[in-house]
């Protein structure tokens, strides 16, 4: 039941590697069923979970559903498939020995296959491949991490696969069912074609015909005196007689492939349908005659009742007419309705913003809370306005200081600058 290990890259690909010899390089054989190995590898899994009472200590406590026997090798809902196999995954690598945290659903997927990998490779398999591959929970690589761990787990515990072990079948005897003494019609017949063509297989010379003739008459001729000279007791003869009396009586049964019994049988049909023919053509010709003139009958009817209703007729024709008139001028009435409902909906619309418009317009009139703000802006610009004339004032007196003050400054320059006569005089 144990499957061969294949390498992942193996089972993508749909080959079978070998090392070569020398430089070591790989040689590839492709296989003819070698597309289908993921599906033996799947049904092996399952039988080695089956093994491990997986669903004893897996799927019943975690109220999962069993997977079939293909449910990784073929694609069906990724996501769901997803799940199954990190769940399977972390309850192999535990019962292979191995500490591992059952992943939840919401974890990320890609640190979660790496775990599963590096479990994988700490068991010393190989796992050549990306892990994007294990991320869609179905394929020839998910089958091989799966099988992987359901090996490791099997060694585990201990198992071991033994050899198949064959019932012997006793052979029954074969019971003959046909009496001897019966014969067929068939067996007859074979029988005599043999005959004849023994007869006319051996061809024998006159001169040993006629050896063989003398030497059986004289084997009947001793046969006879054996037979007078018999001690044979005349009622145990009567007894043999009557016990094989019913064994001796020849009953040839009808064979129905026969085709002597076919003809029979085609000529007591032709006569049995020749007698019914004559019986039933009277009926249906009776018959025919009857539906023929019902179909006059009712074809005249016809006629007279179309004449007499014919004015009905025109009637019905013109009241036809005028109704199809009536659903045309219906028709551009309806649509002339929709139109101007149309239009009354947009009036409405229209309305509908100017009371709108009216009723923000005069609550913002009747509000006095504007008419408050305005009120205290201008006691505010009146304080803003006085404090200005205040600075003003100030700003115009440090001026009229500032030129007087240079005004003075300069009348004293102009007196220090002119000299006195006395002075000049004296040089």
């Amino acid at each position: 039941m144990a499957a061969a290990v294949v390498t992942p890259s193996g089972l993508e690909d749909g080959v079978s590697r070998s090392r070569g010899e020398g430089a070591g390089e790989v040689v590839v054989e492709r296989g003819p069923g070698a597309a289908y190995h993921m599906f033996v590898v799947m049904e092996d899994l399952v039988e080695k979970l089956k093994l491990l009472r997986y669903e004893e200590d897996l799927l019943r406590k975690n109220n999962l559903k069993p997977p079939s026997r293909h449910y990784f090798a073929l694609p069906t809902n990724p996501g769901e498939q997803f799940y199954m196999f990190f769940t399977l995954a972390a309850w192999l690598i535990n019962k292979a020995g191995r500490p591992f945290e059952q992943p939840q659903e919401y974890d990320d997927p890609n640190a979660t296959i790496s775990n599963i990998l590096s479990e994988l490779r700490s068991f010393g398999r190989t796992a050549d491949f990306p892990p994007s591959k294990l991320k869609s929970g179905y394929g020839a690589h998910v089958c091989y991490v799966l099988d992987c761990l359901a090996e490791e787990a099997l060694k585990y515990i201990g198992f071991t696969w033994k050899r198949p072990t064959y019932p012997v079948e006793e052979l029954e005897e074969e019971t003959v069912a046909e009496d001897d003494a019966e014969l067929t019609l068939n067996k007859v017949d074979e029988e005599f074609v043999e005959e004849e063509t023994d007869n006319e297989e051996n061809f024998i010379d006159l001169s040993v015909l006629k050896a063989q003739t003398y030497r059986l008459d004289m084997n009947e001729s001793a046969k006879q005196e054996d037979i007078l000279e018999s001690t044979t007791d005349a009622a145990e003869w009567s007894l043999e007689v009557e016990r094989v009396l019913p064994q001796l009586k020849v009953t040839i049964r009808t064979d129905n492939k026969d085709w002597r019994i076919h003809v029979d049988q085609m000529h007591q049909h032709k006569s049995g349908i020749e007698s019914a023919l004559k019986e039933t053509k009277g009926l249906l010709d009776k018959l025919h005659s009857e539906i023929s003139r019902t179909l006059e009958k009712i074809g005249s009817r016809e006629k007279y009742i179309n004449n007499q209703l014919e004015h009905l007729v025109q009637e019905y024709r013109a009241a036809q007419a005028q109704l199809s008139e009536a659903r045309e001028r219906y028709q551009q009435g309806n649509g002339g309705v929709t139109e101007r409902t149309r239009l009354l909906s947009e009036v409405t619309e229209e309305l509908e913003k100017v009371k709108q418009e009216m009723e923000e317009k005069g609550s913002s009139m009747t509000d006095g809370a504007p008419l408050v703000k305005i009120k205290q802006s201008l006691t505010k610009l009146k304080q803003e306005t006085i404090q200005m004339d205040i600075r003003i004032g100030v700003v115009e007196h440090t001026l009229l200081q500032s030129k007087l003050k240079e005004k003075s400054n300069m009348t004293r320059d102009m007196h220090a600058t002119i000299i006195p006569e006395p002075a000049i005089g004296s040089y």
